[in-house]
């Protein structure tokens, strides 16, 4: 077989023979691995597939509303099944939701006021957060309604700080809400393990009971055989165009937890007064089912993919992070390149080996939303979606490319070759 693979490569993708010998020594270390992820998989799998009979899932919730969407049965049997999933209270999960980023503003929104405090615990938070939270100048901040923010990083290990989160609680009543960030976001450090968020959230609630612990989940759903709304998060959110879409819902997000705050969070989202009664779903649903119940599978293709990026860079003599058998608690694959332009052909070499634009070239931008230019490599057959093959970063030392997604590991395997291909043909990498 990988003689046979090796020459189709070759011959239809340029890969050189020795990048395939090194692909094949690369798929035989991480092979052990593969073998706890599809555990992993198996499991996640019975899970959702036990939440869409439990709520007698049937074509009756794939159909459409129009109009104020009152009475969509779809609509409302999937905030179920989520809630199944997540074994929480109530959960919030419409295509109205454009992005991770808005599901979270909608949470932080609904459940924050004039005068409270928000304090983030895991460090500055993913850059499109910093216009929501007002730590750049936006319009309709939360600073510009009187929320505060305050914030602790994490130690140089990648660890909670708990000396400094104990003292700012301890000093400061108003800190309604603390904001932790499971994924790496565009930092340089391990994502966070629902171990390490059980044990803060546990030291938080013995200091001050009532503050609401939230959880940024976007990248981690189903990375483990639970979600950090079952070891003592009070809400969570995360985007449909990542890990629980499964690559087919074409857009939404969701907002899960204890049901007063998903309350809230329903009318940041529509209105006071109307909250989750309203809003169509525009022949969506049959497509927001399906992708929840391919999540686990597609999750975990997407994992496969990550750890064969991380161990093909690591032999190469690149900095990675995680490494292959670290423990991981999200997607993304990092590699620090400290170089501008292999950064950037990295990035252009993943789009060429996209199903989608393949013949494009990805270049550094002013995106909305970031500070620095941002380069984003996405053949994807819906729009930012990063449960897709993509890899982005933003253009800032050390220059560090995150990969993330892939449907089949197959794709994800042959798009970071034909990555790593393009770096060789520009001479930045010599095998």
């Amino acid at each position: 077989m990988y003689l046979c693979t090796k020459k189709y490569l070759n011959q239809q993708f340029g890969i050189d023979n020795k990048l395939c010998s090194l692909s094949e020594k690369v798929e035989d270390d991480i092979k052990p691995r593969f073998a706890e992820l599809d555990e992993l998989k198996e499991y996640n799998q019975y899970k959702v597939l036990k939440a869409f009979q439990k709520n007698r899932v049937s074509d009756a919730h794939f159909t459409f509303s129009t109009g104020y969407g009152y009475g969509d049965i779809g609509r409302d049997t999937l905030d179920k099944v989520y809630a199944d999933v997540f074994n929480c209270e109530d959960c919030l999960v419409r295509p109205h939701m454009v992005s991770g980023t808005h599901a979270i503003a909608v949470a932080l929104f609904g459940n924050l006021r004039p005068g409270d405090t928000l304090f983030s615990i895991s460090g500055t938070p993913y850059d499109t957060l910093e216009e929501i939270i007002g730590i750049r100048k936006s319009a309709g901040s939360l600073k510009e309604y009187g929320v505060n923010y305050k914030q602790v990083n994490l130690t140089e290990d990648g660890c909670f700080d708990y000396g400094n989160i104990k003292d700012v609680l301890l000093h400061d009543s108003s800190i309604k809400l603390i904001e932790i960030q499971r994924s790496t976001g565009y930092g340089w450090r391990p994502s966070l393990t629902l171990e390490k968020i059980k044990r803060v959230i546990g030291f938080i609630k013995s200091i001050k009971s009532d503050v609401i612990c939230f959880v940024d989940n976007c990248y981690g759903e189903f990375i483990d055989t639970i979600e950090p709304t079952e070891i003592g998060a009070d809400i969570i959110a995360g985007s449909l165009i990542k890990n629980p879409g499964g690559g087919i819902a074409p857009t939404g997000g969701y907002v899960a937890g204890k049901a007063k705050y998903v309350e809230n969070a329903s009318y940041r989202l529509t209105a006071p007064g109307i909250g989750r009664e309203c809003g169509s779903t525009f022949g969506v649903m049959r497509q927001l089912y399906q992708g929840l119940f391919m999540a686990p599978h597609i999750t975990i293709e997407a994992l496969k993919g990550a750890i064969f990026c991380s161990r093909l860079f690591e032999i190469l003599g690149f900095e990675v992070l995680p490494k292959m058998n670290d423990e991981r608690s999200d997607i993304i694959q990092s590699i620090k390149f400290n170089n501008k332009d292999m950064l950037i052909a990295f990035c252009q070499g993943i789009q060429k080996g996209s199903p989608v634009d393949s013949f494009a070239s990805a270049e550094p931008w002013d995106m909305p939303g970031y500070n620095d230019q941002v380069i984003m490599a996405a053949g994807a057959f819906t729009q930012g979606s990063s449960i897709e093959l993509s890899a982005d970063a933003p253009i800032r030392p050390p220059y560090i490319a995150y990969l993330q997604g892939g449907l089949t590991y197959e794709h994800s395997k042959i798009g970071v070759l034909i990555a790593l291909q393009n770096m060789i043909s520009k001479g930045y990498i010599k095998l």
